[in-house]
């Protein structure tokens, strides 16, 4: 029987999520690239959990792209304010944001648009073991039923808080890790409304409630333990507090990291490397990670575009940086998590906003 040798390609990129897709659309056209995606633009796929907030940070960082995001990808409404409640305290506060209402899968979908066709994307596939064999990666992945077999001289985990690149090759790393709960009901508030929900009963992290499109969601990251129990208890919480809740629509889940200093990063080692939330690139206070994907990507990008000698070691000075910036948003955290500090910060008013109700 004659055996076919794996395709070889010169970067393999795992996750095409916002890091992953600034990556594989920024990479030079001289190399041979494959990115491995579980999603795709059908009904029913993989879609990744998320409220959908564009924040600040995120428009920024798309703005030095000088990308212009397409008006299907937004959603209604818009809205300004954030209701800010501490439930275990009863404590109410209104404060000013400027996050922008979208739909993630087709922010995620749109961002893979402008992948340029030369490199090769798998889509609808998971991938099953990354190895090191001699100066390459082994890449085995499903596709279509079928099982594949690649190699590459760089592989790129863009995979997320549960990274199998991660897992498979820098075991020895470790990052907090939080259970992500959200479920979909139909909208049966008369006023659509956005919450950042906060009670160190049920979490030492906060909760959320969106309005969008016609239903509204409630998420909450939770430690692990009990998750389930936890996401009731909020429930419960918010009812007493004039929360309805219409039919439940779906329900989904998923990690998400929560780095803890230093050691909450894993960047590169030989030819792997990790960006996004597969690094523990996620701000710890507002868990929101789309900027420092983003950045991420177009920093590696950049080095693996310039054939430094060793990538990786340049790769984890450039995202200093990107870890400091992480490491102060850490400073900001018992701010917001500290019941005691809360409570002083929220009973002195500072910033906030007298809402006019009709």
């Amino acid at each position: 029987m004659q055996h076919t040798s794996p395709e070889n390609y010169d970067i393999a990129i795992i996750g095409l999520g916002p890091a992953g897709a600034t990556l594989a659309r920024l990479l030079d056209p001289k190399y041979k690239v494959i990115a491995i995606d579980k999603k795709n633009p059908t009904p029913g796929s993989f879609r990744k959990p998320c409220g959908g907030l564009l924040a600040p940070d995120a428009q920024k960082a798309l703005s030095k792209f000088n990308l212009t995001l397409p008006k299907d990808v937004l959603v209604d409404p818009q809205i300004f304010a954030v209701k800010t409640l501490d439930t275990a305290q009863n404590l109410l506060r209104y404060y000013q944001r400027f996050y922008m209402n979208f739909d993630r899968h087709k922010f995620d979908m749109w961002l893979v648009s402008l992948i340029p066709e030369r490199v090769t994307i798998a889509a609808d596939a998971r991938c099953q073991r990354v190895t090191r064999v001699g100066p390459l990666y082994e890449i085995v992945y499903t596709l279509a039923l079928e099982t594949q077999t690649i190699t590459a001289r760089y592989v790129i985990g863009a995979d997320g808080s549960h990274s199998l690149v991660r897992k498979q090759l820098f075991p020895q790393h470790k990052i907090r890790q939080y259970v992500s709960v959200q479920q979909w009901f139909e909208e049966n508030h008369p006023t659509p409304f956005y919450s950042c929900v906060f009670d160190h009963r049920i979490t030492d992290s906060y909760c959320w409630s969106i309005s969008k499109d016609g239903y509204f969601i409630l998420g909450g990251a939770f430690p692990i333990d009990k998750s389930k129990e936890r996401f009731a208890r909020l429930q419960d919480e918010l009812r007493k507090n004039g929360f309805t809740f219409g039919q439940t629509l779906k329900t989904e889940a998923c990690l998400v990291s929560r780095p803890q200093g230093l050691r909450g990063f894993c960047t590169a080692q030989d030819g792997a490397f990790l960006i996004g939330e597969a690094a523990g690139f996620i701000s710890p206070s507002s868990l929101e990670g789309i900027s420092y994907a983003l950045n991420s990507g177009h920093t590696l990008a950049t080095i693996l575009n310039a054939n430094h000698k060793n990538p990786a070691q340049v790769y984890r000075r450039k995202t200093i940086p990107i870890r400091v910036k992480l490491l102060l948003k850490s400073m900001k955290s018992p701010f917001m998590y500290n019941p005691f500090l809360r409570k002083l910060v929220m009973k002195a008013g500072l910033s906030s906003i007298h809402v006019i109700h009709r």
